[in-house]
């Protein structure tokens, strides 16, 4: 009878939190999908590079917002047992609150396994997935870049001016200023123009105009033409697309922070990775968020089962219930704020480590005074 009571437990704690955890994170994605427009709007991403880049940030989102849920769920679970009288049955059939609260605990360890899962392995992989489609993409979204009578720079190494444009989508009066070669400065001046497709290839056809060569002497060089095609492909987008370090394995961030606490040399060269000594504190902190920080649901856990230790019938319920939904939310807002102050910084990052275990300990020996007193 008590697997099947505990199975029931399990299932409604499992239950809310699928559906509250997803409702979530569809929330958020939401808004983070409409900021995220900017992708195409200002750096010139198509479309299918938006929705691939916004999809693959699902994982990250729920990852971040699980360990919440989790403690939500169990606090609204084991609230709504004693609201219905549920837990009566739990002590009539010899649960004591001690082993209650085993069992939320026993029971976060498959949240905990879960959000190892994410944030070592699944979330590392799709964020850098992500950057992935931005890394390899061109700016096929280019025509909504440029806007009459306003400097576009987005593109780098390039800065565009079009005085106006007519309703079949030709060009008056443009300025374009290459600057990727810094020893020979191109600046472009045109009448007419308009974007084609050459093999592929996004072409900016311009007529009647000149183009003028500064070199690094300051000496300029002019000369007039009547057509001629501006290569827009070799140009890229603004936008970051070096792998940042949320973005690489954690083996690899392992393996630099390793070496660097090895006193190796002052600079190593990894994969998509430049190991500085002056990463050593970005490094450690996204390992210990990676790594440890998951450990903090099982105090979730414990923290939310406090609610069994007191019934809805005593005078002061609603203010301990209360009380431990901050606690519990404190144990959420507390860890993120040690997070930012550990780093190579021995006594921070002891600190970030031995708190959730004092504090572990702490309500275990409440739990202990208060069943014993009982």
């Amino acid at each position: 009878m008590k697997k099947i009571i505990f199975k029931k437990l399990s299932n409604e704690i499992l239950v809310f939190f699928l559906i509250t955890g997803l409702a979530l994170t569809l929330i958020i994605w939401v808004i983070q999908a409409v900021n995220y427009l900017d992708i195409v709007t200002e750096d010139g991403h198509s479309f299918g590079i938006y929705f691939s880049y916004t999809v693959l940030s699902l994982p990250k989102i729920f990852s971040q917002s699980l360990p919440f849920v989790f403690f939500l769920s169990v606090f609204y679970v084991i609230s709504l047992y004693e609201e219905k009288n549920q837990l009566l049955v739990y002590w009539t059939h010899g649960v004591t609150k001690k082993q209650f609260i085993n069992k939320v605990v026993q029971l976060s360890l498959i949240f905990l396994i879960l959000q190892l899962l994410l944030s070592i392995i699944i979330v590392p992989y799709t964020n850098n997935k992500s950057r992935s489609f931005i890394r390899a993409s061109t700016l096929d979204f280019f025509p909504n870049l440029i806007k009459p009578k306003k400097f576009i720079d987005t593109v780098k190494n390039l800065t565009i001016y079009i005085n106006s444009q007519n309703s079949d989508g030709d060009y008056r009066n443009i300025i374009l200023k290459d600057d990727t070669n810094s020893d020979n400065i191109q600046t472009i001046i045109a009448q007419r123009g308009k974007i084609i497709s050459v093999n592929n290839k996004k072409m900016l056809l311009l007529n009647d105009g000149k183009i003028i060569q500064t070199n690094s002497k300051k000496k300029i060089t002019t000369f007039n033409f009547e057509e001629t095609q501006f290569d827009l492909s070799k140009y890229s987008s603004k936008t970051t697309t070096f792998p940042k370090i949320q973005e690489l394995e954690t083996a690899k961030l392992i393996k630099c922070t390793k070496s660097l606490l090895n006193n190796a040399r002052e600079e190593l060269l990894f994969k998509d990775l430049i190991c500085k000594k002056g990463f050593i504190d970005n490094l450690i902190q996204e390992l210990f968020k990676r790594i440890y920080l998951p450990f903090y649901i099982i105090l979730m856990a414990l923290t939310s089962s406090l609610l069994v230790l007191k019934s809805k019938n005593t005078s002061n319920y609603s203010i301990f219930k209360t009380s431990v939904f901050l606690i519990g939310v404190m144990f959420l807002v507390i860890p993120e704020i040690l997070l930012d102050f550990t780093g190579n910084k021995y006594s921070s990052n002891l600190i970030f480590i031995l708190f959730p275990i004092f504090s572990y300990i702490a309500i275990y020996q409440y739990i202990n005074l208060k069943v014993r007193f009982n």
